[in-house]
């Protein structure tokens, strides 16, 4: 089995999260990416949110909510997808930069938008009472 290791932000607003679909992309999934080298979960966070969506995330208050995984959207079967999610405050205000055409608010009814991760992460979310 191969894996792709990432970190992903769950930034939730009246039972929806913030979502981000990059360019030449169908499907959205939660902000975040691959760690650098040396990199620890919450560094990873910081700078991905912000090369992402152009906010800075508060590093003191990343709290780690759940690690989800799934089959790699556009990949080989067998290419996993683990994603470790975090809740954090930010400041400023999102907006898609240049490697994302869109973000989008999205609750559970919108899980088919999202990537097999995603989706998995959601219905997490939705039986925990966190996603309308």
């Amino acid at each position: 089995m191969a894996l792709i290791d990432k970190i992903g932000w769950i930034h939730l607003e009246d039972g929806r999260v913030l979502c981000a679909r990059s360019y030449g992309k169908d499907l959205f999934y939660v902000p975040g990416g691959k760690r650098d080298p040396g990199e620890t979960d919450v560094q990873a966070l910081v700078r991905e949110v912000a090369e992402e969506l152009a906010v800075a995330i508060e590093p003191g208050t990343a709290r780690h909510i759940g690690t989800f995984e799934a089959q790699a959207d556009g990949k080989a079967d067998g290419v996993v997808v683990r994603v470790a999610c975090y809740t954090a405050d930010h400041t400023g205000t999102p907006e898609p930069t240049s490697e994302i055409e869109e973000i989008r608010w999205l609750g559970h009814a919108d899980r088919e938008l999202m990537s097999e991760a995603g989706r998995v992460i959601f219905d997490e979310l939705h039986g925990r009472g966190l996603l309308g």
